[in-house]
This record gives C-alpha cells, sequence and structure tokens, in this order.
C-alpha cells in the first residue's frame, strides 16, 4: 500500500498531539483569521468540513452568535470525538462526514469553511462541486491551504532533518499532504470545474512558536500521519526521528523557545 494511502488517516494518539503540539504552533493564528472573515459576512449557517480537532470549531462557536447554526464535520470519527471532548462555549453540531459526499441538502447552508483539510480531499473538483451543491445562492466557501514548505520554517527544518536520517527513502507525508496544494493556479481550476467563478487569493504571513525545539518535532512527526511513514522505517525509527527534528531546531534557533514563519493561502469563492 502506497504511503499516501494513510494521508487522511488521524487515529490512535495523532489527535490528541496534533491538539497539543500542531493546534497552537501554526493552526490557531490561521482559525482566528478564518473566523473572522466567517463573523464578517454574517451567516445564518455555517457548515466546517475537516474540523480536526475544533480549532476552528472553537473560536466560530465563541464568536458568532447563539442564533447561527454551526456544524463541524471531519472524516475521522477521532478527530471529532477529541473536539467534542475539548469542548466549546457553547452547542454546535459534531457529525462524521466524507467532504466527497455530503450528507446535507441542496442549497442549506450559507458558509461552508475548511481550515486546511481541503488539501487531504481525493478529488478536489468533486468536493468543491459538493460544496457548491450545499451552498445556498450567494453563500461562500472559504479554506486555507499552506503555502510551500520551503515558505514555511519548522517545518521545512523537521523534514530536511528527516532527509537526512533516511536518505534512501525519506518521509514526504508534509510535501505531498499538508504542502501538496499550494499552486494557486491549480485551485482556482478546480474551484471552477466545481461550479465556482473565480475565487479571491490572499496569502498570508504569520509566526509559529514553541517552548522548546523539540515540541514542534513532536508534532510534526508523532502528531500527524507523518508518523506512520516513519514507524514503517523501524522499531526505534520513531525516537530517532524526534531526535533529529528536535537537534536540528536546536541548532538553528538554540535550546530554548523557538520561532519561525509559516504562511498559508485563504481561498474565497461565491456560490
Amino acid at each position: 500500500m502506497p504511503d499516501s494511502a494513510n494521508d487522511s488517516s488521524f487515529t490512535g494518539s495523532i489527535p490528541q498531539l496534533y491538539d497539543q503540539y500542531l493546534v497552537p504552533l501554526i493552526f490557531e493564528p490561521y482559525a482566528v483569521d478564518l473566523c473572522r472573515r466567517i463573523v464578517a459576512l454574517q451567516p445564518a449557517s455555517v457548515l466546517e468540513l475537516a474540523a480536526g480537532t475544533g480549532v476552528l470549531t472553537r473560536h466560530l462557536a465563541q464568536e458568532l452568535p447563539a442564533s447561527t447554526r454551526v456544524i463541524a464535520t471531519d472524516l475521522n470519527q477521532a478527530m471529532l470525538d477529541e473536539a467534542a471532548r475539548i469542548g466549546t462555549v457553547r452547542p454546535v453540531e459534531w457529525r462524521q462526514a466524507d467532504a466527497m459526499q455530503l450528507p446535507f441538502a441542496d442549497a442549506s447552508v450559507d458558509i461552508i469553511a475548511c481550515q486546511f483539510g481541503v488539501m487531504f480531499f481525493p478529488d478536489k473538483a468533486r468536493a468543491f462541486a459538493e460544496a457548491r451543491r450545499v451552498l445556498r445562492p450567494g453563500g461562500a466557501l472559504l479554506f486555507n491551504v499552506w503555502d510551500r514548505i520551503e515558505n514555511n520554517e519548522l517545518v521545512s527544518i523537521v523534514c530536511a532533518a528527516l532527509d537526512g536520517l533516511f536518505p534512501d527513502d525519506p518521509p514526504r507525508f508534509m510535501h505531498r499532504g499538508p504542502h501538496g496544494y499550494a499552486d494557486k493556479a491549480v485551485i482556482a481550476q478546480d474551484l471552477v470545474r466545481g461550479g465556482f467563478g473565480k475565487p479571491q487569493f490572499e496569502t498570508v504571513a504569520a509566526t509559529s512558536r514553541a517552548a522548546s525545539p523539540r515540541d514542534p518535532a513532536i508534532g510534526y512527526i508523532q502528531g500527524s500521519p507523518l508518523r506512520a511513514e516513519v514507524e514503517a522505517k523501524g522499531r526505534d525509527a520513531l525516537e530517532r526521528a524526534v531526535e533529529a527534528g528536535a537537534a536540528a531546531l536546536a541548532a538553528r534557533f538554540g535550546d530554548g523557545p523557538v520561532q519561525g514563519s509559516i504562511r498559508a493561502h485563504v481561498v474565497t469563492a461565491t456560490a
């Protein structure tokens, strides 16, 4: 089975490690940004795709009026379970759902949002067509995707360390998954194929921060499907990978707190 077959599998201890390490490191600032954009549109209903452990959901529940319906979905029930365990300030609807075949009626929601999940959809145009079907006329799809890996500092350093540790067969999840859908022309083409008009793009830079070099190494390597690729390389491969990633970050930033630049594209497409 190719490594890419497991790229959307967030199971085992991954949801907890993802939320503990990656959410504050890279996802939080973009959740704040995406939530702000959604609130400004004053929707009566929001459907979130690929909600993960709920970082965007929590902001939506807090910032949107109590009358606004918030439905948070994910393909992975384990991620939703962790999101529900963490909770929100007011009730939201948690529902397991596949973005390729949404279990919602035509023209039934005002906004569809997706925080760093679109890159994992196996057929982007089909998923966009499903979103277009579910959106009410004049509604909008808002999502963000990571820019190229070389424009995201900490993950680039960690992956370079893994390239050196496993030179014959380096793990490539971060390249083909999270950072594999950064071409704006391709995204625009997929949206048009899905029934949308010309989308709007804004590239947003932010800073990721961690208390130590080891934290990002654990987050990227153990808190994502990269873990399965590394574990397949031997019994002690996971710990060796974390040590290599942490050492590379320490060489760049020192043994104390670390911070690095991150960059993502925010996309808005109107139905």
